[in-house]
């Protein structure tokens, strides 16, 4: 159980130490992350940038997810999931578009620049608050496995055993703190799992400034 974000952030910047990873870039997927990311991009006195995603949510039902979009417009879907629930191709397409559209106007809130920053031959860190589904992370990592970085890790607090095992096949090196066997929602090994705004993940952002 992690007291906040920020506490669970700390022990994943311990043990990535522990581990004696050189990392140059940390990203953190927005808005949860950020307060993991921060105390992980500190410890390792790596950059701290973000790279985004969103959910292409099913029709009636946008919590359950279908895939994910990452701002340069990187797609990983749940075909089975697609196959059982009958989904369209023209639907699919229509709220990849619309996220993909959402997932870059995330990404120029939160810099000056459009697209990931220059990881050409970087070893890079992605951090998330935790997996659930995994759709997102993957999505996320699939644009940082394009942008030429030398190494891609993924890095959470505590994540689902079957989707940490499936994302172990988009990236370097996945490391979890925890993966119960009874794992529900990333929330409920949290003490303090509130929402985090915009505004708030941009202060984080901006420590490092």
């Amino acid at each position: 159980m992690f007291d906040d974000r920020t506490d669970a952030g700390e022990r994943l910047a311990a043990e990535l130490e522990a581990r004696d990873l050189d990392i140059d870039v940390v990203l953190g997927i927005p808005r949860g992350a950020l307060p993991v990311a921060r105390p992980v991009a500190d410890a390792l006195d790596a950059d701290l940038d973000v790279v985004v995603a969103r959910k292409l949510g099913a029709p009636g039902n946008p919590e359950l997810a279908l895939g994910a979009v990452a701002s340069d417009g990187s797609v990983w879907y749940n075909d089975d999931l697609i196959a059982r629930l009958d989904v369209s191709e023209e639907y699919l397409e229509e709220v990849r578009t619309e996220e993909a559209e959402n997932a870059r106007n995330k990404a120029d809130r939160y810099r000056e620049t459009a697209g990931l920053p220059d990881l050409e031959g970087k070893r890079v860190v992605v951090v998330d608050d935790g997996v659930a589904t995994g759709a997102t992370a993957t999505a996320c990592l699939r644009q940082v496995q394009e942008s030429g970085a030398e190494w891609v890790g993924l890095a959470v607090p505590v994540g689902s055993p079957q989707s940490v095992t499936e994302l172990e096949q988009e990236t370097d090196e996945v490391i979890a703190l925890q993966t119960p066997a009874d794992f529900r929602a990333v929330g409920q090994y949290y003490r303090n799992f509130g929402q985090v705004t915009d505004e708030e993940a941009i202060e984080y952002l901006d420590q490092g400034s």
